[in-house]
């Protein structure tokens, strides 16, 4: 039996775990395609891969436990009390607004991104 005339000459193998070829396989089907190396080709050469960097993020989930925090001493100090002192609000405040400030400047940088 003659062999077929291939214009890629040059093969690459890799192992995949049973969940990885399964998530191969699923996002092959969301696709509409049966033919794995052209996929996998089509994904090597125009796929791209984001690596990003949480920190800022993290630092927001921080400070906003440090709001939902304040909030709850607020809460039990009005139910418990039935008033608030000032310089709880002002801490409250103070918080949000350092809250506000990165959270403001991750979303000018996300929205950068996907502008790109």
């Amino acid at each position: 039996m003659p062999q077929k005339k291939r214009k890629r000459k040059i093969a690459i193998q890799f192992y995949v775990t049973k969940a990885e070829l399964e998530q191969i396989q699923t996002r092959m089907t969301e696709l509409g395609t049966t033919n794995m190396s052209a996929f996998l080709r089509k994904q090597a050469i125009d796929g791209f891969v984001l690596n990003v960097d949480l920190t800022p993020v993290q630092e927001l989930v921080s400070l906003q436990r440090r709001c939902a925090n304040n909030m709850n001493q607020i809460a039990i100090g009005i139910s418990t009390y039935g008033a608030i002192h000032q310089h709880e609000i002002t801490a409250l405040q103070k918080d949000y607004d350092s809250l506000w400030q990165p959270l403001s400047k991750l979303l000018k940088q996300l929205a950068s991104i996907v502008k790109m």
